[in-house]
């Protein structure tokens, strides 16, 4: 009897005693203190007197469903068989889950089809597991079977067509639901919005009705889900009515960082800023996504020094993602001192840290280092990826650099990421290696335009203008569809070699493919037709333009130069100005001069010149002094000439010297000439020419003497003319 009693007070005690660690496997569960569930579950699995039931296995396979490893979550389904837990409907629910999160869907097929009245859970997880997992087709004939669907099971195929990219069956569903009277929620729309593109922004507007008419403005996953599609589809307005016609609803972190990531974006950096103090207005704590956004967008030291101060305020500074940003904004501030500061202090250092590292130190042209920090990485064991490879080669001024990345991007079959072969084949262009460049292209598959493009322009870039025009006939016979970047190097091509006939066959090209809008193209063919000698077509095409850039007016201007066209260079300028819109810049001033010098329009000339310092406040370069000395020069203004020289507080280009020097030779001036030739020869001592036409000034003058010691002391310093050859035979 004594016995019995004991043996009722130990099961009552055990009871109790596993209801209490179940709740702690929850609480763990819960925590996400995975680890510590699973040990608790061996302890109580281990215990001789208490023994795991069915809470206890569900939570537990809960908790393995966070953890990669799934052998531990194999041995919790053996375990549920051999102890008879598995007919019990949350653990069966819970195998489901797991093998449902470690992607193995033959498993999750096995377990929902041994369950023998699956609940909407059971259904919600093998639909949304079937079609995130690739199998659409099976989760569609499997709901088509369904007795009785609710909302939860529209919206699993809705979501897992969405995330496994197939776009318009979850499109179709949402349609059905539409039909059928089945009333949408937060999730539906909010699944739906994230696939509206440019192409469905008429159907994202209907959505959008739709949602204020059933009152779900107010979700915040709705709200978000509307305004990152109107800035995905570019429509800034759109998504700032939404934003404000939420009202005093809007205060969520996440819809402030849709609003400041969607800014960032469309690069409208100010707004951003205003949106993230905004935010903190309404005492909101800016998260680590918000940090990462708005320091991708800034640019300015001031305003990276106090957002990385609030990051270290708020405690998240050794949160890597945001340790990644804080480089890469430093890097676009051009700090690199507070970036090698952030990257040391950084405990828990990514891939992506390194590669900002690397990027930052490539951008700013410290290519010593950026090879350096590669070298340390790869001591610290972590593995370069393709980011790493393309910062690497992007970075390197050394040809040895690149071929040791070539060698390392085939020994880790990084070669066969199309990213990093278009890399190493822009590399090998900047460096001249063709041959190289060729292979590797050759070798490359699949290609992508950009390895064409980055092809043809190597080939332009090392004087193979054939080699260009026979690759770009290349891309159209296979069936590719050449963009503005590839249609405007080709055009730059036919330009350089006088190619008027292709020119012309790219023309039709580009007005077949509707692609004249691209203002890049229109500028290509004004700079194409003026090479080739045809003005008028180039006048034509510059009319025809609906979008004109700086580069348009500073294309037709130098069009007009270049055909001795100064009057009419002139009033393109004044048009220029007149219309606004564009302003004029270094380009076009230099256009403007040069026409005028070779058309003799002195007045003007000298007027532009002033315009350019005064109205527009632009430093005059070395071309700029060129072109007004040779502008005064011609005209025989050389005293004019030699004041404006000596009145810039600034070292003058040999250039401008040698314009002086020429204007000096035409009209015989024996003095300035002198001076000239005298500061022409402190950098160029072994030019022959200098000798040669001050020799030939003194000589003009009849001042024969002086011409003599001239080419007496050429001879002594053993500088050399060269002989004169002629193609005619004698």
């Amino acid at each position: 009897m004594k016995f019995t009693r004991y043996n009722k007070t130990l099961t009552e005690s055990s009871t109790k005693q596993l209801i209490r660690l179940n709740c702690l496997l929850s609480d763990r569960t819960r925590s996400h203190l995975f680890l510590d569930a699973l040990h608790l579950f061996n302890q109580i699995h281990s215990s001789n007197h208490l023994r795991p039931d069915h809470y206890t296995l569900s939570t537990t396979l809960t908790a393995c469903a966070n953890i990669a490893p799934t052998s531990f979550g194999n041995q919790l389904h053996a375990f549920a068989i051999n102890a008879g837990l598995k007919e019990y409907s949350h653990v069966s629910n819970s195998l489901l889950s797991f093998y449902a999160k470690s992607k193995d869907l033959s498993s999750v097929k096995r377990v929902f089809s041994e369950i023998e009245n699956p609940d909407v859970y059971s259904w919600t997880t093998l639909l949304s597991a079937s079609t995130k997992l690739g199998e659409v087709e099976y989760a569609c004939q499997m709901f088509d079977e369904m007795p009785r669907r609710n909302l939860a099971v529209w919206n699993a195929m809705i979501t897992g067509c969405a995330e496994s990219g197939r776009h318009e069956i979850a499109l179709n569903f949402f349609q059905r639901m539409h039909f059928l009277g089945v009333r949408y929620d937060n999730y539906a729309f909010a699944s739906v919005l994230s696939l509206c593109n440019m192409e469905l922004l008429d159907f994202g507007r209907q959505v959008h009705s739709m949602v204020v008419k059933t009152g779900f403005l107010a979700r915040a996953s709705v709200l978000n889900a509307l305004v990152t599609m109107y800035f995905n589809c570019k429509n800034g307005f759109d998504a700032f009515l939404v934003f404000e016609e939420a009202g005093d609803e809007v205060p969520d972190p996440v819809t402030y960082n849709a609003m400041i990531t969607g800014l960032v974006s469309t690069e409208r950096a100010e707004e951003a800023l205003i949106m993230f103090k905004d935010m903190q207005k309404f005492s909101l704590r800016p998260t680590e996504l918000t940090f990462v956004s708005i320091m991708s967008s800034c640019s300015h030291i001031r305003i990276a020094s106090q957002l990385h101060a609030q990051v270290a305020r708020i405690g998240l500074e050794n949160y890597t993602s945001i340790a990644n940003a804080t480089i890469t904004m430093y890097a676009s501030c051009g700090d690199l001192n507070a970036v090698s500061l952030v990257f040391e202090r950084l405990k828990e250092k990514d891939t992506v840290s390194w590669n900002a590292m690397i990027t930052s130190y490539a951008q700013n042209s410290w290519d010593r280092a950026a090879i350096f920090t590669y070298l340390q990485m790869q001591r610290e064991g972590i593995e370069p990826d393709e980011f790493t490879m393309g910062s690497v080669l992007a970075s390197s001024e050394s040809l040895v650099v690149v071929e040791i990345i070539f060698g390392v991007a085939l020994k880790k079959a990084l070669i066969l990421k199309i990213e990093v072969s278009n890399a190493l084949l822009s590399a090998f262009c900047k460096h001249g290696e063709m041959k190289q460049a060729c292979q590797v292209f050759n070798d490359m598959f699949p290609r992508n335009l950009i390895s064409w493009n980055t092809l043809i322009s190597g080939c332009h870039l090392n004087g193979l203008p054939m080699e260009c025009l026979h690759l770009f006939s290349e891309i159209v016979s296979e069936g590719l569809m050449p963009n503005p970047f590839t249609l405007s190097i080709v055009l730059s091509v036919c330009a350089s070699i006088s190619a008027l006939q292709q020119g012309k066959e790219i023309h039709t090209y580009i007005l077949k493919s509707g692609l004249f809008s691209e203002i890049s193209l229109g500028n290509a063919l004004i700079t194409l037709y003026a090479k080739c000698g045809m003005l008028h077509w180039s006048l034509k095409v510059f009319q025809k333009m609906t979008e004109k850039d700086t580069v348009s007016w500073n294309s037709i201007i130098t069009a007009y130069a270049q055909h001795g066209k100064g009057k009419e260079a002139v009033h393109c300028f004044e048009m220029m100005q007149e219309l606004g819109g564009v302003k004029p810049d270094n380009t076009t001033f230099n256009a403007v001069l040069s026409a005028c010098s070779h058309s003799g329009l002195i007045d003007r000339g000298i007027e532009v010149f002033t315009s350019m310092i005064h109205t527009y406040g632009i430093e005059p370069t070395a071309d700029h002094f060129s072109c007004i000395v040779d502008l005064l020069g011609r005209a025989g203004y050389l005293d004019e000439a030699e004041k404006l020289v000596k009145d810039r507080h600034v070292d003058v280009d040999s250039t401008v010297w040698w314009t002086l020097f020429s204007s000096c030779a035409a009209y015989g001036n024996v003095r300035l000439g002198r001076i000239a030739a005298g500061f022409l020869l402190e950098t160029e001592k072994n030019n022959p020419m200098v000798y040669v036409l001050l020799s030939n000034i003194y000589a003009s003058a009849e001042n024969w003497e002086d011409s003599a010691n001239v080419r007496k002391l050429m001879n002594k310093c053993g500088v050399l003319k060269q002989p004169g050859s002629s193609w005619i035979g004698s």
